[in-house]
């Protein structure tokens, strides 16, 4: 069973369910829901070419075995089954991607075919299909599932491409939209579900959410791996520790060498040391120091040394001797009597 437990037997419940029907609209609903030793559902084409009728046949078929299974005494007696699992439902958010509810209920594939054949018949629930926004979903409450799409669909309008947010605030962002949900259903474990709904939004292996076409989320190859361990690690990181994080993270094998070359020709990525390498996004300069130092001297004017000294600091990360040396070229750099640096 999966983390949820029910008290019925849903095998138990669709063999009654099963036995008001006739011959073949049993065998058809069998195959079409996958509830017999074959779990994989058959399409209306494969069921019609088996019994040499059309497909539409068949859709009338299943229709028919639906309604003569609702409009059935045995119907009314399970009416217990279809309230326990809608209370399920309730629990778990009350509108839940059809894979997750499943998987919630039975681990077992064979019994997650019956559960999902419940949710068919019952009229307690409402199937939404995949759509560009979001993924094959159930609702049992139609209030709240109009107000979690709306939600979702606000969300994702607030993101831009290159969003990447935390979990913990991407889930209070997603709060800020849902105002008008009962509260009972605003903790984590239900938000976290309402957001895996939407197929434009989701989570890369560090768990930061953003648009779910940017690289940032769905990465893909050693650029995108290492933009986001250097995201995280937050200051610049010498190539081989890139390519080993990158290892340790993503469960990937990344190569020194190939980790380097990709860093170097990859615009979101700045050398600032010794093979160090620092993300353009933090406002890091490229180029020999001397070239940073003059950068800053012609932005600042004359600077004394400590104010040479932190301003490249800020910029590359080098020894401050190396800048301190650099910084006595008399070809580049001259001292006034206040002490302080121009440009030669």
């Amino acid at each position: 069973m999966g983390n949820v437990s029910i008290s019925f037997k849903p095998k138990v419940v669709t063999k009654h369910f099963l036995g008001v029907l006739p011959r073949r609209a049993q065998d058809v609903i069998t195959k079409r829901y996958g509830l017999g030793a074959e779990t994989k559902k058959m399409t209306l084409e494969s069921i019609g070419e088996n019994y040499g009728i059309t497909r539409e046949r068949v859709r009338q078929i299943e229709n028919f075995a639906l309604t003569t299974i609702r409009k059935s005494d045995a119907f009314k007696e399970e009416m217990p089954t279809f309230d326990e699992l809608r209370k399920t439902m309730l629990s778990m958010g009350s509108i839940v991607p059809e894979s997750d509810f499943l998987a919630s209920v039975s681990s077992d594939k064979s019994n997650q075919n019956h559960i999902h054949f419940l949710l068919v018949l019952g009229e307690l629930f409402t199937k939404h299909k995949e759509d560009d926004d979001f993924s094959h979903r159930w609702s049992t409450d139609p209030e709240t599932a109009v107000k979690v799409h709306d939600s979702l669909r606000k969300l994702y309008a607030s993101l831009s491409d290159d969003d990447l947010i935390e979990e913990s605030k991407m889930i209070e962002r997603f709060l800020s939209h849902l105002k008008e949900v009962s509260e009972e259903y605003k903790n984590e474990e239900i938000l976290r579900r309402w957001l895996s709904l939407s197929k434009k939004m989701g989570k890369n292996p560090l768990g930061e959410w953003g648009m779910a076409s940017s690289p940032n989320v769905s990465a893909r190859g050693v650029r995108d791996y290492a933009f986001l361990v250097l995201r995280k690690n937050g200051s610049p990181m010498h190539f081989t520790e890139v390519a080993k994080a990158i290892g340790a993270h993503f469960d990937k094998q990344a190569h020194i060498a190939t980790t380097h070359n990709e860093l170097i020709k990859d615009k979101r990525f700045v050398l600032v040391g010794r093979g160090l390498y620092a993300l353009s996004e933090w406002g890091y300069s490229t180029g020999v120091v001397r070239d940073v130092i003059g950068e800053i001297i012609k932005k600042s004017g004359p600077l004394t040394r400590e104010e040479v000294v932190d301003k490249v600091m800020r910029e590359r990360y080098v020894k401050p001797n190396t800048i301190l040396v650099n910084l006595q070229n008399p070809k580049y750099f001259k001292k006034n009597k206040e002490g302080k640096y121009s440009l030669v």
